[in-house]
């Protein structure tokens, strides 16, 4: 039998390891890395993911420098936050370098909101730079308030990291540290964790390529095509890329289970490809691998709900699919891809849309100086599928979807959103 992808990759970064200075070896990526990695390089305009969160402080509240010293300390300590990748003898792979984290302040344009301002600044990120950046923006109409960024190439994070970097960054601030807090023997230990939490990632996503899962998903997603054309094939008539849409539903205190928000992702699809498809619905999964010290990182992969849109699938019918889809949500998504056009399916690999879940109920708010920012959301940037649904579950369920403006039109757009809203009940039952 062939190595697995995941196996291959791992024997061409074990040589890269044997030919080179142990002290200066670089870091391997895992599954999830690799993947934005090449999206990024089959991108024509070579564009990272990033993740941007955005907080709303009273202005004067944030002091720059201390700021930056606090998110310098982040970047010591975990490695892939000083990380940048790298492409070597084909091969890739991370890089660690010195922690260095810019904070940029974003001048805006006469009437420009610090919301435009910010959007447009992180429209023309650079991909080659720092993991973690800083962006503050102010605006003459909201001349109380001061807009904060705290940015992330997704290589270097994923949900379960979101919400400690937002903890770890307030308590370096209230405490005053800075890169040099951090001792080597300390920077030391925490590389080593990190290495070796992704080298156990890359070993069970190694396992999990067996042929019984190849097998699975290669019949799982038979019949699975991507319907939605190609990014690109319509002109954006409207002045931003993509088009949102939100609101909010009651939510039981366990929240809304998840083969619900898939059957309201298929609803949607069917609203927006017609009936007859099976179209490939993405959602992350994952955790740290077992074993791993809690760095962090992007551990999550991504899993494939084929949302058959000839009918509506009884509520039990989906909830039993998805938990045999958990059984095998290890392996990687380029062996899903390989599995399935080796079972014969058409699909390229791309995704017709995006499903994420978001628990607000465990997560604090950035604190600097004592003082809690708001949490703001700002749409209107990239989206890398044609269409993004976001559900976050807390007292209520805030349902958000976002489409791409060159493959979607609005009144589509608008319809799917109708249908996604109407497939779930008014108030889901608990779990």
């Amino acid at each position: 039998m062939l190595p697995s992808i995941t196996g291959q990759y791992l024997a061409r970064y074990q040589r890269l390891g044997d030919a080179g200075d142990p002290a200066a070896a670089l870091l391997p990526v895992t599954g999830a890395q690799r993947r934005f990695l090449l999206v990024r390089a089959l991108d024509p305009a070579g564009r990272a993911d990033i993740v941007p969160m955005f907080f709303a402080f009273p202005r004067g509240t944030v002091d720059p420098a201390r700021l930056r010293a606090a998110a310098c300390h982040l970047a010591a300590r975990h490695p892939v936050l000083r990380s940048q990748p790298c492409v070597v003898r084909g091969t890739p792979a991370l890089r660690p370098h010195p922690a260095d984290v810019p904070l940029d302040h974003v001048d805006c344009a006469p009437g420009e909101s610090a919301e435009d301002a910010l959007r447009r600044t992180l429209a023309g990120w650079a991909a080659q730079g720092p993991p973690l950046r800083l962006f503050l923006a102010q605006d003459a109409a909201h001349a109380d308030e001061e807009l904060l960024a705290v940015v992330l190439d997704h290589t270097a994070c994923d949900g379960q990291s979101l919400a400690r970097i937002v903890e770890e960054l307030g308590a370096a601030y209230r405490d005053h540290l800075g890169p040099d807090d951090l001792s080597p023997a300390e920077a030391a230990t925490e590389l080593a964790a990190y290495r070796d939490a992704v080298l156990r990632q890359l070993d069970a996503e190694d396992r999990a390529a067996s042929p019984r899962a190849l097998a699975y998903w290669g019949e799982r997603l038979r019949t699975v095509r991507e319907q939605a054309p190609p990014p690109g094939t319509r002109p954006i008539s409207a002045e931003l890329p993509s088009g949102a849409l939100e609101l909010k539903l009651p939510s039981p205190a366990g929240g809304v289970p998840f083969p619900a928000l898939l059957d309201a992702c298929r609803a949607a699809a069917q609203a927006l490809y017609g009936t007859g498809p099976v179209s490939p619905i993405g959602y992350p999964w994952g955790g740290r691998p077992a074993g791993a010290q809690p760095v962090l990182g992007c551990f999550l992969n991504t899993v494939v709900f084929p949302a058959d849109t000839r009918s509506a699938a009884a509520p039990e019918v989906t909830a039993t699919q998805w938990w045999d889809d958990l059984d095998r949500a290890d392996t990687p998504f380029d062996e899903v891809v390989r599995a399935a056009r080796a079972g014969g399916s058409a699909w390229s690999g791309r995704l017709d849309g995006l499903l994420t879940v978001d628990d607000a109920r465990h997560r604090t708010p950035l604190a600097l100086g004592g003082t809690a920012g708001r949490e703001v959301h700002i749409g209107g940037r990239q989206v890398r599928a044609p269409f993004a649904v976001s559900a976050t579950q807390g007292p209520e369920l805030h349902l958000r979807m976002v489409w791409d403006r060159t493959v979607l039109d609005d009144a589509a757009a608008e319809d799917a959103f109708a249908a996604l809203r109407g497939a779930l009940p008014a108030e889901a039952p608990t779990h």
